[in-house]
């Protein structure tokens, strides 16, 4: 694909969508992070569930960590893996208490040594509450960029490293939200619905759908 098309593409993405942000609820970047935390193999829709009465009840590190294992397990139990996230969001508490003044850094090495972080959640963390201008790919951009022909790549870095190459400067910031979006609810994983399809005209996928 080359740059007159990508530039069409996040064009259109954008006009369609001028503020596109992740779908999971928060209100800080730490609430962001548990909500990322959590999300891991569930839905978005299931962990908001989860975090409402959560955050309602305690929304800080030093509030979450004094729930310990026990008190926050109730909350997220609907939640796929909850035991270990339960560990993993209790630890992270803890170090953000000890190393970090109770305050997310906004530095990936330091929030890829968090448990439960990975790259691509800190990609999110560092996009979404920070304004970084990272690619956090999921499934569902993976999947995107290679059948669109956007950013091909045989694994999930390599998708990332020819987004932060390849997509046009002005989009960066917004660029894995679109493509999220555009995965959850138009390039589906076993019928893409390209009738309905905005970006169809530009998309390089060789066996289009007429839905």
């Amino acid at each position: 694909m080359n740059k007159e098309k990508r530039q069409q593409i996040f064009t259109r993405l954008r006009e369609a969508n001028p503020n596109p942000t992740t779908e999971l609820e928060y209100a800080t970047p730490f609430e962001l992070l548990v909500a990322v935390i959590l999300s891991a193999q569930a839905t978005d829709v299931s962990v908001n569930k989860a975090t409402r009465p959560l955050f309602a009840r305690a929304n800080t590190p030093a509030a979450i960590r004094d729930l310990g294992v026990e008190g926050l397990t109730p909350f997220i139990q609907s939640i796929g893996l909850f035991n270990t996230k339960a560990r993993n969001v209790i630890r992270t508490c803890e170090i953000l208490v000890e190393q970090h003044g109770g305050e997310v850094p906004e530095d990936r090495a330091a929030l890829e040594a968090l448990p439960g972080v990975g790259r691509k959640t800190a990609n999110v963390v560092l996009n979404t509450a920070f304004g970084h201008p990272t690619m956090a790919v999921d499934t569902h951009i993976f999947r995107v960029c290679n059948r669109t022909g956007i950013a091909p790549g045989k694994t999930v870095r390599q998708v990332e490293d020819r987004l932060v190459r390849v997509v046009p400067e002005e989009f960066k910031r917004d660029a894995h939200h679109w493509l999220i979006l555009h995965g959850r609810y138009v390039c589906l994983a076993r019928k893409p619905r390209c009738g309905s399809c905005l970006i169809e005209d530009l998309c390089e996928y060789r066996h289009k759908t007429e839905d």
